[in-house]
């Protein structure tokens, strides 16, 4: 079995224990069986351990409901491997149909972003991450249009808009850093390991934050009214996992985010335009309100010139 099937098992099972309420082992094993794959007994035990053990998510049998069920509490990065399985079986599919037919790619539309550039940085920084390794590179800074040679203390990968980030610790700082690896170049995994900062979770808090940009704001509530369809496309891709539907009816579709508001967060409203209003808080409703004034003011003297 290829690497490839035994991800997508791995898929299946979670899939099968979010969707339903408890599964019984039988109900995992006939949804294996519907979906291609005949395996015994052991086999999803074995799946089960290795979710667990590779993946740090812990499935657990509830002799109360006589099912099984994600302990999330227990269990590190949930929704990061989520996403993880989601990209593996795209992958896996986009692969399966290209086998099949070389015409696929004709009837297939990629964005042009140039999110793989960089690409052939991951494995390396994932690598250094794992073993707690300083990296060096040159990094070209897009606002000072300079190239500036740095030594990092990398903690955390991050995809963002399918783009690729390095998070860590410059030599001789204390705070935390993001650089884009598209413009990381001459990387050098460096022999010298270093300690972690317990006190330092980016990952934690990306959990809180839109985007790329660390903001001195604290978490709060964020309450955005949008109309009515633009209510429906955004219930269908969240802005944030915390995003809550508060009204929904034929005047508007409400919501709240829970989170640090920052650049992203400004920008994602920015974008919607005059298809959301931003309720709560006060200072944010004010901040979007001189934004749209002084990009109208913009207008207005470019027809005065």
């Amino acid at each position: 079995m290829s690497k490839h099937g035994e991800i997508r098992r791995y898929s299946l099972i979670i899939e099968k224990i979010r969707r339903e309420q408890y599964p019984a082992f039988r109900e995992i094993k006939d949804y294996l069986y519907e979906h291609g794959f005949q395996v015994g007994d052991r086999t999803i035990q074995r799946d089960i351990e290795q979710i667990r053990y590779d993946f740090c998510i812990e499935i657990k049998y509830d002799r109360t409901h006589k099912g099984y069920c994600i302990d999330y509490e227990n269990s590190l990065n949930v929704e990061s491997f989520f996403h993880f399985l989601e990209i593996v079986n795209t992958a896996e599919l986009l692969t399966e149909s290209l086998m099949e037919s070389k015409d696929t790619l004709k009837h297939i539309s990629f964005d042009t972003g140039g999110g793989l550039k960089g690409i052939e940085n991951l494995k390396p920084l994932l690598r250094a991450i794992k073993e707690k390794r300083k990296v060096s590179f040159k990094h070209y800074n897009f606002h000072t249009e300079k190239t500036t040679d740095y030594t990092l203390k990398p903690y955390l990968l991050r995809e963002y808009k399918n783009r690729w980030y390095v998070v860590g610790i410059v030599a001789g700082t204390k705070n935390l850093r993001i650089f884009g690896i598209e413009r990381i170049l001459n990387l050098e995994i460096r022999t010298e390991t270093f300690r972690t900062d317990k006190n330092l979770d980016p990952a934690r808090l990306f959990d809180q934050t839109i985007g790329l940009i660390f903001s001195q704001n604290t978490v709060q509530d964020v309450i955005l009214s949008f109309t009515p369809t633009q209510g429906k496309y955004i219930k269908t891709l969240p802005l944030h996992k915390s995003q809550q539907v508060l009204v929904d009816n034929r005047h508007e579709c409400r919501i709240k985010l829970h989170v640090i508001p920052n650049y992203e967060l400004t920008q994602e409203i920015l974008r919607h335009g005059d298809t959301v209003k931003v309720l709560e808080p006060a200072w944010l409703a004010g901040e979007i309100q001189k934004i749209l004034k002084n990009t109208l003011e913009k207008y207005n003297t470019d027809r005065r010139l």
